[in-house]
């Protein structure tokens, strides 16, 4: 692989030269941080869906002790501590979660799928009627600081869908508490149902039911390896929970031409590669100059962040790219196929009919990723590792099943008989023929 090397120190990824890379060469540019299989967290994961399965609250109680260093008589909040959640907040945070909601409220009722009613022939109605899923378990997770965005972004969809019954989970503190930031937001959400439960073992309660937790029917959100290896073994089972999507570590892909600011790009990047050491972000730009100052800025910008460490090994993995043009950088954008796109260019919109494999997308300037993640509306619980080729982020959808319907009249019937019969006997299904023309002939007066 021929690279070029940057000008700068080693806290900032090199800069790579698409033109000069062949087949192979470009296919190890984009990809993602190597995943080493372990097998040990397959088993352990395992055993404490067992642990759980068999030994139902006293698993948890044991489970909790062991991995959140509290122990815990009661998992669900009680009613009073979420309507007083808010009296542990201060207001601007407060106003700020209030806002998001009503945000991301207006957005996914929006974007909700309708019911769809066509006569697709004479007397043939055909219908799409939307249910939502009747319970739905809810994971927040909470390591070094509360996600209260999360809860948002997942329970919002859940209320517009309006699932009966909403479950959350999220990890207790060392005292045995969940951040009012999260309560406060999931009583925003409607959420009545919380359980102070993180990890494996939460997927675990939700997936099978204890005596205290209800089992839910689909499970949401993300999480860390032990969080995302227990739905994956869970929606496995026969019988077990449907899952959102496989979750894994954040990414950012941004394409630049030389009307942007490198700072601005600069930050962008960052803000992702602060999220973990495995988290990969990418700059893709037709300017040489300013892929060099995007450089000089990561190398600067990175050593002032309080997670410096984390966005540190993230830009280890990390790359900056040179295409011949701007319509080249969309095409590599695809194959790579983000969780996350910014398009900072000069006319960012005439590029939107060219993306076609991205989680979410971000134009122009004024568009920071943080937008997406926070406030502007749209959801962050997005597709990774380039499964923005097959599927999209959460919305209402994800909360329902689509349920077809149809209603054949008299002429109806008539109209299509020739039709299905022709069809079922060419492919040896007689009784199907044969249920088409019992009603033409009594249609006709026949037996």
């Amino acid at each position: 692989m021929k690279m070029r090397e940057s000008p700068i120190d080693s806290a900032a990824p090199i800069i790579s030269d698409w033109r000069n890379l062949d087949a192979g060469a470009r296919r190890a540019l984009l990809a993602r941080p190597a995943v080493p299989e372990n097998t040990d967290l397959e088993q352990q994961v395992a055993r404490i869906l067992a642990q759980v399965g068999s030994g139902g609250d006293r698993a948890l109680r044991d489970l909790t002790r062991q991995h959140d260093g509290c122990d815990l008589q009661a998992f669900e909040v009680e009613a009073r501590d979420l309507d007083a959640a808010d009296m542990r907040l201060p207001g601007e945070l407060k106003e700020a979660i209030r806002a998001s909601a009503l945000r991301i409220a207006a957005f996914h009722n929006a974007a909700a799928g309708r019911a769809v009613r066509v006569e697709t022939a004479a007397g043939v109605v055909c219908e799409r009627v939307a249910r939502p899923v009747r319970r739905v378990g809810l994971y927040v997770p909470a390591g070094s600081s509360p996600l209260p965005s999360t809860a948002l972004m997942l329970g919002i969809p859940a209320r517009l869908a309006g699932c009966s019954e909403v479950v959350l989970c999220s990890p207790p503190d060392s005292s045995g508490q969940i951040h009012a930031a999260i309560l406060y937001a999931a009583r925003l959400c409607g959420v009545r149902r919380v359980f102070r439960l993180g990890g494996a073992q939460a997927i675990a309660a939700m997936a099978t039911g204890t005596e205290s937790v209800p089992a839910c029917d689909k499970i949401f959100g993300p999480g860390n390896a032990w969080v995302t290896e227990a739905k994956r073994q869970v929606s496995q089972r026969p019988g077990g929970p449907a899952i959102d999507m496989p979750a894994g570590p954040s990414e950012l892909l941004v394409i630049a031409d030389g009307s942007a600011n490198a700072r601005f790009v600069a930050a962008d990047l960052l803000s992702q590669a602060e999220h973990g050491p495995d988290s990969q972000v990418l700059l893709i730009s037709d300017c040489p100059q300013l892929l060099d100052e995007v450089a000089q800025q990561l190398s600067a910008r990175v050593r002032a962040l309080p997670r410096h460490d984390i966005a540190s090994a993230a830009l280890a993995h990390s790359r900056l790219i040179r295409a011949e043009s701007i319509a080249q950088a969309v095409e590599i954008s695809n194959r790579y196929a983000p969780e996350h796109l910014i398009l900072n260019v000069s006319d960012p919109r005439r590029l939107l009919p060219q993306v076609e494999n991205a989680g979410s997308v971000f134009l122009g300037p004024w568009s920071p990723e943080s937008a997406g993640d926070y406030a502007s509306g749209t959801n962050h619980v997005l597709p990774t590792g380039g499964a923005a080729r097959v599927l999209g982020g959460l919305s209402v959808d994800s909360f329902c099943k689509y349920i077809t319907v149809q209603e054949l009249s008299t002429e109806g019937i008539r109209g299509l008989a020739g039709n299905i019969c022709a069809l079922a006997r060419a492919e040896g299904l007689e009784a199907h023929a044969q249920a088409v023309e019992v009603r033409l002939e009594a249609l006709e007066g026949g037996p």
